[in-house]
């Protein structure tokens, strides 16, 4: 059901939705949660639809609101859409002059009580998400660095504004390869001397990927640039080889670790929804992502050459890879006593079925003699009615 309102109020939209509510047959509220989109018109079908999709993990009400300020006057357009395939309910505002300076004088009233409410500009978002009118609502706050029109995100600014809640998509985009580096360490504990991120050119989730693991490993990360998409490869530098995973198309990536085989593993890059289905998953602060944060603001105030990993740590692993190599060719090659060894299991199994084609040989040659002999007597017997027959 969709219910177009023009000129409208905030009261107004709430009874929009009670009414649309019933007349689909569920009164009650089965709702966990309110996510407010702030969004332009350019873009609010297709964040729109993001929500909705992880409104069927989480069933919310979406708020999407398109702020129009200028001179015009102030005004309030809404369309309340419930069913039609939206687990939730979706309510689409239009704010015009005056009004889209106050946004949040429009939005409180239509938040659900007692529940979390969770802000996310899919656009980029505000420098300090939590000083912003709408922020200040959210419990949880979502930008997007990566969709930022600027030509980077003052990381500086983010982390200087910090409050717990605030998180990126550019941080929640890494979990595949945080939690895959970390287990990679657990399964194979070695010292690391460095490492390297390689990624396409400004890509913030790189930068953060890199401030992570200078700030738990304390080592040097160099950042490399590729072509993408995204973060395509990332190396641990240790004393027995390097640890590395890498993605050159997207979808599938290389984990491998010194002295044991290459193994695929599944990395695909995200959609909008399942990003943001992660972060309605957990609304307590993220600790991490602040720490992060404040070893990136340390980044870029670091000297060039201080971010890059030494030619020695860089060689000594090389080295070690070609040993571990070598070390893992010399054990898969046979050697002579299991060469001999395989010979003589092999005859074993060849015996039987020597004997037994032998024994179908001797066989047959009997059967063919005995047929033989059996022709000879049937003929001789004839040879000799014939005898018989012609002295008669």
């Amino acid at each position: 059901m969709i219910i177009d309102l023009t000129g409208t109020t905030s009261s107004e939209i709430a009874s929009a939705l009670l009414k649309a509510r019933r007349n689909a047959g569920s009164p009650a509220m089965g709702m966990v949660g309110t996510i407010v989109v702030v969004v332009d018109e350019a873009s609010h079908h297709d964040a729109m639809k993001a929500a909705n999709e992880a409104g069927r993990e989480h069933p919310s009400r979406v708020l999407v609101a398109i702020l129009r300020p200028g001179r015009g006057a102030s005004g309030l357009d809404a369309e309340v859409r419930v069913g039609e395939g939206i687990p939730g309910e979706a309510v689409l505002l239009r704010l015009h002059g005056e009004l889209a300076k106050v946004p949040e004088s429009v939005i409180t009233p239509l938040l659900l009580p007692d529940s979390p409410v969770i802000v996310w500009w899919p656009g980029g978002g505000p420098k300090a998400p939590a000083e912003d009118p709408l922020g200040r609502l959210g419990r949880r706050r979502v930008t997007d660095a990566a969709a930022t029109r600027r030509a980077s995100v003052d990381f500086s600014a983010r982390a200087e504004g910090y409050e717990p809640g605030d998180t990126d998509f550019a941080w929640t985009r890494l979990t595949p390869w945080r939690a895959l580096l970390a287990a990679a360490l657990d399964q194979y504990p070695t010292k690391v001397t460095g490492a390297e991120i390689t990624s396409a050119k400004g890509n913030p989730s790189a930068d953060l990927l890199a401030a992570w693991l200078q700030h738990r490993l304390g080592v040097t990360v160099e950042q490399k640039v590729s072509r993408g998409p995204g973060i395509t490869a990332a190396r641990l530098f240790t004393p027995t080889g390097p640890i590395s995973l890498t993605r050159p198309d997207g979808a599938v990536a290389t984990f491998s670790v010194p002295g044991a085989p290459d193994r695929p593993v599944a990395l695909k890059r995200r959609t909008t929804s399942e990003l943001l289905s992660e972060e309605l998953r957990r609304l307590d602060p993220d600790d991490v992502y602040a720490k992060t944060l404040a070893c990136m603001v340390e980044r870029e105030n670091m000297p060039a050459e201080a971010k890059k990993v030494s030619a020695e740590d860089r060689r000594s692993a090389q080295t070690a890879a070609s040993k571990a190599a070598t070390r893992t060719a010399a054990a898969d090659a046979p050697t002579p006593a299991a060469t001999k060894e395989k010979k003589a299991i092999a005859a074993k199994k060849a015996a039987p079925a020597r004997k037994s084609a032998a024994v179908k040989k001797s066989a047959a040659r009997k059967t063919s003699t005995s047929k033989k002999t059996a022709a000879k007597k049937t003929a001789a017997k004839k040879s000799t009615g014939k005898r018989v027959a012609g002295r008669s």
